[in-house]
């Protein structure tokens, strides 16, 4: 007898579809095996799918793959199953908490005309900016950090809107970081775009993606280094990407951030096992 799973495709830092980063929602009444899980996200074949269990009132449990691994944590995805939780799953309170495996409890609810999501701050530390790195990005950083991934600091947007790095040699780097694998760095400057107080890129070959076009838990990261190294707490921030661009708002409070972001559905249907 097949298995069918409600299935709803989301345009996560969207004012619009075709903006932001695309995630695949799929409510269950419980996990499937990772491996299957594993192959679904596969099938899918965007940058994540987001698997939500209800764990109580108001709560889920919540689980992210790429086409390739499963990931520590991820905003687009959990930005989109809020969404979906709200939009189209009649949940009518204020806020949603959902139960992760390594980022603990994260907490979104509406915010305007969009959500707010409340998720922990990478710890980081600045590390010395090396040949490797350079040699991977195709230009050197100003200043590097380590924390989930690797942040590399550029003088001008510019720079990183023009970075066409060797995703290969990304792969490998990133020793440095904490609870991520190798091949996630994220490249940033301050300014950009009208209203922008930061511009940057997310490169993450490490987790099966080239570049990811709009990536909460890379802000997560980005917040306290802009607050460490220039003491803004607060920030418009845009990630560039060829065709979608995204805009996330972040604030840093303590040791958490608030992200802020729309989403739009773009697909909703059946998915057959």
């Amino acid at each position: 007898m097949p298995q069918i799973i409600p299935f709803f495709q989301i345009d996560a830092f969207a004012s619009k579809p075709f903006e932001g980063n695309q995630a695949c929602v799929m409510p269950l009444d419980a996990f499937l095996p990772d491996a299957t899980l594993q192959a679904i996200a596969a099938e899918n074949n965007v940058a994540e799918t987001a698997f939500i269990v209800p764990a109580g009132e108001g709560a889920w449990e919540l689980r992210w793959f790429t086409p390739a691994v499963e990931v520590p944590l991820c905003g687009h995805a959990t930005l989109a199953s809020a969404h979906v939780i709200f939009t189209h799953l009649g949940f009518t309170g204020k806020q949603i908490t959902f139960q992760t495996r390594q980022s603990g409890k994260l907490y979104i609810s509406r915010k305007d005309e969009g959500y707010e999501m409340d998720f922990p701050a990478s710890p980081i530390k600045e590390v010395p900016v090396t040949d490797a790195i350079e040699k991977a990005l195709g230009a050197r950083p100003v200043q590097m950090w380590a924390g989930s991934f690797l942040a590399c600091l550029f003088d001008r947007p510019e720079q990183v809107v023009e970075l066409t790095p060797d995703q290969a040699a990304l792969g490998v780097l990133g020793a440095e970081c904490d609870g991520w694998e190798r091949g996630n760095v994220g490249c940033f400057a301050l300014g950009g775009k009208s209203g922008a107080d930061v511009t940057s890129r997310f490169f993450a070959p490490g987790s099966g993606i080239d570049e990811d076009p709009a990536t909460g838990s890379w802000h997560c990261m980005l917040a306290p280094v802009i607050a460490e190294r220039f003491g803004k707490t607060a920030l418009n921030c845009y990630q560039a990407y060829a065709g979608r661009g995204a805009w996330i708002g972040t604030e840093l409070i303590g040791d958490r951030v608030k992200l802020s972001g729309q989403a739009v559905t773009v697909i909703t249907g059946e998915f057959t096992l």
